[in-house]
């Protein structure tokens, strides 16, 4: 059986922020397809996107600070606004232009985000399983995650977030393969290195007097002005991001391409690969 590195031999270049370095693959050439990830996982989750594409297109996938790759500082501001600030200095400081926003779970946020900072930076967007609006919903074995002492004690001292995501997030009846499930998890194997993966959680805002709860009304108020053509895939079994969610992107983007997999998950790029990627392809050559 391959190991995970096998599935991603791509050495990360990096970029030193602040008061972090940022690590990320930039590898192909042509047209730009930005590749944003969310919690628990980092670039590696679009590996099999990146190996598809990069024969015709330019690929990046950031590791946001504190994951995969990059630096975890152990005291940092790990926050919504502060990743949109990194992906926006990475946008800027890259000089991307004419980029197709991919977008995952927390990645949906980030990136949304930062192409609202930079909307002439931007000309296609594809969404998977995300969110960019304050949560409407909050699934009970998340909330359990921000028990006091013990939801940290479980996420970032046990792994338990990140190693049942593995299961959980999927809907493939026999589970991840084995060697994904590991470079899911590879970067995550200390107190230390898991230190955002539990900040990611924590910055789930729950009432509308939170900055993040803020920040996500902010750039839902904006949606309906970005013009940029749009495709959403999205794994019709995800207890996370809902159907619900995939409705509210549609509410404001009704030109919007859509395309629902009945038997796939969260994990809807590693459930259904072959599907979710000539879709994206399609998308791109249109």
């Amino acid at each position: 059986m391959a190991a995970w590195q096998d599935l991603f031999p791509i050495k990360s270049d990096e970029m030193h922020l602040q008061d972090a370095v940022m690590r990320y693959v930039d590898v192909g050439s042509g047209p730009t397809v930005l590749m944003v990830h969310g919690n628990p996982t980092w670039s590696f989750y679009y590996h099999e996107l990146i190996r598809r594409l990069s024969s015709s297109y330019r690929c990046v996938a950031p590791d946001h600070v504190g994951c995969g790759r990059s630096d975890k500082p152990q005291k940092y501001d790990y926050c919504l606004d502060r990743h949109v600030e990194n992906l926006s200095e990475m946008v800027e400081r890259m000089d991307l232009k004419g980029v197709t926003l991919v977008a995952h779970d927390w990645g949906g946020a980030i990136g949304l985000g930062t192409l609202l900072e930079n909307p002439a930076r931007f000309s296609r967007i594809v969404l998977l399983n995300t969110g960019a609006f304050p949560p409407p919903f909050f699934p009970l074995r998340i909330r359990a995650c921000r028990l006091p002492v013990v939801g940290r004690m479980a996420v970032q001292g046990l792994n338990l977030f990140a190693k049942s995501a593995v299961k959980m997030a999927t809907n493939r009846a026999d589970g991840l393969p084995r060697e994904i499930a590991a470079g899911l998890l590879a970067p995550y194997n200390s107190w230390s290195n898991r230190i955002a993966t539990y900040e990611f959680v924590a910055d789930i805002p729950t009432t509308p007097n939170q900055k993040t709860w803020q920040t996500l009304e902010a750039i839902e108020r904006r949606l309906a002005k970005i013009s940029q053509k749009k495709l959403l895939i999205w794994g019709m079994r995800d207890w996370c991001f809902r159907p619900e969610c995939l409705d509210r992107f549609i509410k404001h983007w009704p030109d919007a391409e859509v395309e629902r997999l009945a038997e796939a998950g969260h994990y809807v790029l590693l459930d259904q690969p072959d599907t979710v990627i000539l879709r994206i392809e399609r998308f791109l050559a249109s």
